[in-house]
């Protein structure tokens, strides 16, 4: 049944659709053009109905209609095709059948980088299970193709068992997830469905709906550089001014920092010179009023500096990113039961936590299609030691089944 699972998750995985922030177009980077368009055929191929790519958007959207008289509710699984910001050229994935749950896994042939169950706990949860890894010098690419091979099986089986009755359902595989502007453009009327479930979460078992509240600050600072030597009284130092700045957040207030609902302030980036510096932050709480105030105390840092010059030499552009998707799907938690059920039915223990991060389902909720998150598999997301169990995945797919099943009850 899972037979596919495999080989489809290898061959997407070797597809470079690395995202790129400095892009105006949608999507982001043409390798994600050229990805979809293999999706939307492999859609075809597999016999799904009203197979379209929306150019605006850069989704690949298709159709299983629904082979019941019962009515159901229409569901949507989602999975995203870009990867995140690390080297996703040459990926090279490597397969370790039958883990013992304690052993080093050595990653590259000089034995740089292994995955090392002292470093990395979870590994000891995948006894005798496959492990796909990459080869040290690249991401994997799980997050999210790990959601989009699963999301495809299902499919597949869906079609090869009509016996199994389903309502109408709907797939789309998007861009641009990683670099936050992946649903901006998302057509909630042509996707048309009452809710949906990203797969796009990390071990078994996770089920969430509660992500932060999220916005991005892109702080430009405007020095005034002399010699050092006749310095004194006359020259503005940007990077100074940087550290200045960045000195006046909480120290205890960033991701290394903090847990659970803990919100931070994340320090991305930070160059310059004398002459001028830039900073950029990503701002992030599960609280929508903490978060309010996290963004009125950036602003009041640069008050306070512009105030300190008696003149303007820092400038703040922030902008939110996405919300906290809780405050729509508790409105109605049908989704979220229901996968939870699929779960228990699958001897699947639901794992029902606020996620430390966002998902295309945190602005696709905002936008009226209430879309919670869902295991996919992923472990150690964007970077070299990122791995995912086959057996998590056939699970995942199996939940996807089971959720179509239950919801034409």
């Amino acid at each position: 049944m899972y037979e596919n699972l495999l080989p489809r998750f290898l061959r997407y995985v070797k597809t470079q659709t690395r995202s790129n922030p400095e892009s105006t177009t949608t999507p982001s980077t043409q390798t994600q053009v050229e990805f979809a368009n293999s999706l939307k055929q492999e859609l075809e191929d597999l016999g799904l109905e009203d197979i379209h790519y929306d150019s605006n958007s850069g989704y690949v959207i298709a159709t299983l209609p629904s082979n019941t008289t019962k009515e159901a509710p229409s569901i949507g699984f989602i999975a995203h095709m870009d990867t995140a910001d690390f080297n996703a050229e040459n990926v090279q994935p490597q397969i370790f059948e039958n883990y013992d749950g304690h052993s080093e896994i050595q990653l590259d042939e000089e034995g740089m980088y292994t995955l090392n169950p002292n470093e990395f706990p979870n590994l000891k949860n995948y006894q005798g299970e496959t492990l796909i890894t990459t080869d040290g010098s690249t991401l994997l690419g799980a997050d999210d193709k790990a959601g989009i091979a699963e999301i495809m099986t299902a499919m597949e089986i869906l079609l090869n068992h009509p016996e199994i009755l389903h309502g109408d359902i709907k797939v789309a595989f998007g861009p641009d997830e990683e670099i936050g502007v992946g649903a901006d453009k998302f057509d909630v009327t042509d996707f048309n469905v009452d809710f949906a479930y990203t797969m796009d979460g990390g071990p078994l078992g996770e089920l969430e709906y509660e992500t932060f509240n999220a916005a991005q600050a892109e702080i430009n600072i405007q020095g005034k550089n002399v010699h050092p030597g006749t310095a004194k009284d006359i020259m503005i130092n940007a990077l100074q001014l940087a550290v200045d700045f960045h000195n006046q957040l909480p120290s205890d207030e960033v991701p290394e920092k903090t847990e659970g609902t803990q919100g931070f302030y994340h320090l991305m980036d930070l160059n310059g010179s004398p002459e001028e510096a830039k900073l950029t932050y990503i701002i992030r709480d599960h609280d929508h009023e903490r978060f309010e105030q996290r963004k009125e105390q950036i602003m009041q840092i640069q008050n306070n500096l512009n105030e300190q010059f008696q003149q303007q030499r820092v400038f703040v552009n922030m902008y939110d990113q996405y919300y906290n998707m809780k405050e729509i799907i508790e409105k109605d938690m049908t989704s979220v039961e229901l996968a939870k059920n699929a779960m228990i039915d699958l001897a699947i223990d639901p794992i029902i936590e606020p996620v430390r991060g966002g998902t295309d389902g945190s602005k696709i909720s905002y936008m009226g299609i209430p879309t919670p998150n869902i295991f996919a598999g992923a472990e150690n997301m964007h970077g070299r030691f990122e791995y995912v169990s086959l057996q998590t995945m056939e699970k995942a797919a199996a939940l996807i089944v089971k959720i179509a099943e239950l919801n034409a009850k």
